[in-house]
Parts: structure tokens; sequence; C-alpha cells
């Protein structure tokens, strides 16, 4: 196989068209188009659907670029480190972060990162959706709870719990009486939230009486005592600490979990792992105390 070709076909995928990839390396489209077309014909496969206006990997195409990409960025990394006599991480380093997770830590670390690590450019990009890496060019992401993916390995960084907050001059019910509650979405129709105490699991009925797009203005909504709600503990753990939120109990459920998750392959490039290993410096427990404390710090 006609390993420039190979490099060619990934510089085409990466940027999702000839023109893009064209522009991006600073070579003629025709021939990033006929280098294309000879490994397509090397292969006897079709790697792209070409449409008028677009260019979309096909199933073959896909497999080839997901089993090829990170070996070909390996092998650039592996020379640029020979060259240079080292191997401190550079280049680019693209990670995907959930929108809680951004607004209270990643500036931060983002920071104390680049600090640290001068020759790589990271860039942060905030989504909740499970993106697709090997498309949209992710090295890393961060995602909570994520369901299991066979293409991608990681390990969990942080846990963290919800709890059931309020302010103290909302008073719990007793009985039946249904409690006034600030929603995160409008994906929860639960009529009644199971609280773990000390003295057992209890349940409440609750009424949501607003709903919110994001965890920041729920807790900002809590504090004001339009309603209880369920935040992560590290989120209001200096409310709790203050008094001008009470917490009525743990949410009853499984942990919240943080993961980085990256493409499966035996060897990770040198800034993803140094990524790696300065979330596990600035988390070493991985608790939601630890947590707490660096978004207080």
């Amino acid at each position: 196989m006609d390993l420039l070709a190979l490099a060619d076909f990934n510089l085409v995928a990466r940027h999702g068209g000839f023109g893009k990839a064209a522009r991006a390396a600073g070579r003629p489209k025709a021939t990033l188009s006929r280098r294309v077309s000879e490994l397509e014909s090397s292969l006897d496969l079709r790697l792209f659907e070409r449409g008028g206006r677009t260019l979309k990997l096909t199933q073959e195409g896909r497999a080839l670029y997901e089993r090829t990409g990170a070996l070909l960025t390996e092998l650039d990394e592996t020379a640029a480190a020979i060259a240079s006599g080292g191997d401190k991480p550079r280049g680019r380093l693209r990670v995907s972060a959930p929108l809680l997770f951004s607004q209270t830590a990643m500036g931060r670390l983002a920071a104390g990162f680049a600090l640290l690590h001068p020759q790589v450019r990271l860039e942060v990009t905030t989504d909740d959706r499970n993106v697709d890496m090997i498309e949209e060019g992710f090295d890393l992401v961060i995602r909570v709870n994520p369901d299991p993916d066979e293409s991608l390995v990681g390990r969990i960084f942080l846990r963290d719990r919800l709890v059931v907050v309020a302010s103290p001059a909302l008073k719990r019910p007793k009985g039946d009486l249904a409690v006034p509650v600030v929603m995160r979405g409008t994906d929860d129709a639960a009529a009644a939230w199971d609280i773990r105490r000390p003295s057992g699991i209890s349940r409440i009925a609750v009424d949501p009486v607003l709903r919110l797009s994001s965890l920041m203005m729920v807790r900002d909504a809590i504090r004001a005592g339009v309603g209880a709600g369920r935040l992560p503990l590290s989120l209001v753990s200096r409310d709790l600490t203050a008094g001008t939120l009470v917490r009525w109990g743990d949410v009853e459920g499984p942990d919240i979990a943080l993961w980085t998750l990256y493409p499966s392959r035996r060897l990770l490039s040198a800034r993803v792992s140094a990524f790696l290993d300065y979330l596990k410096e600035a988390f070493p427990k991985g608790t939601p105390d630890e947590l707490a404390a660096y978004i207080g710090g």
C-alpha cells in the first residue's frame, strides 16, 4: 500500500472534502483527488461516496480511516520526536468536555496545562452530546457516565454524587404533599424522588415549577428559594458549608462518573498522555470533595 496515498486519503477524510483538505495542506485539489482515486483502485474499494457538493466516507472508507489515522499520527509524532531529540508533547490537542465541567473547572485546567506544555495547542469544545471522535477530529473526550463503546478506551478520573438541596426557607413537606422543584431540561417526568438519608430511603412527591437548561441556572434558582432540586455535590458544597442551601439527602442511584475517552490503540500520543497525567495530578483521589475544593480554589 502506498503510504503517501494513504496519508492523502486521511487528510481528505479528516477535513471532509478535497477542497478543504487542499486549502489546509496548501496542495492542489486535483493532486489529492488523483491520489485517493489511485488508492481506491489499488484496494479495489470505493472509499468515498461523491455527491454534488458532499463527500462522505463509505463503510469501508470509515473503517480504513479509523484504523490508519492513529497509526499515521503516531508515525508523524515519532519522526518529530526523533528529529527534535526528545518526546515532549507538541502539536494540536482537541478535547470535548461537558458543559458543567467546562464552566466550573476546565478554564483553570486548560490554562495550567498550557503553561506546563507550551508546545501543545490545546482546543477545548463544550458539548454534552456524544461526539464522533474520529469524524469530528477530537483527540480526547470527557463524558459523564458514557455508554460502552468498543472503539474507545478510557478511565474514570472523577466521581460525584447527586444530592437534593433547597433554600433553608423552603421546608420539606410532610405526608403526601408535593414539594416545588426546579428541573434541568424536559426529559424528567418522575412524579416522586427517592432520597437516601442515614435513616433510610424515603420518597417525596415533586411538582416541577421551573425547568432550566443548565445546572448552574438550576442552582441559582434553588438559591432564590423557588424550589428544591437535584445537583452534583461538588457544585453546592460551598453553599452547604455556608448554610445558603440545606441538604435533604442523596439521590438514590449510581454515582456520577467522569470518564476520559480516547480511540483504542496500543500507543497514545505524547500530548494525550500528558493531558491524562495532568488530570490525575489535579484530582489524585477523584472525589466530590476534591472537585469542590478545585472549583472553590
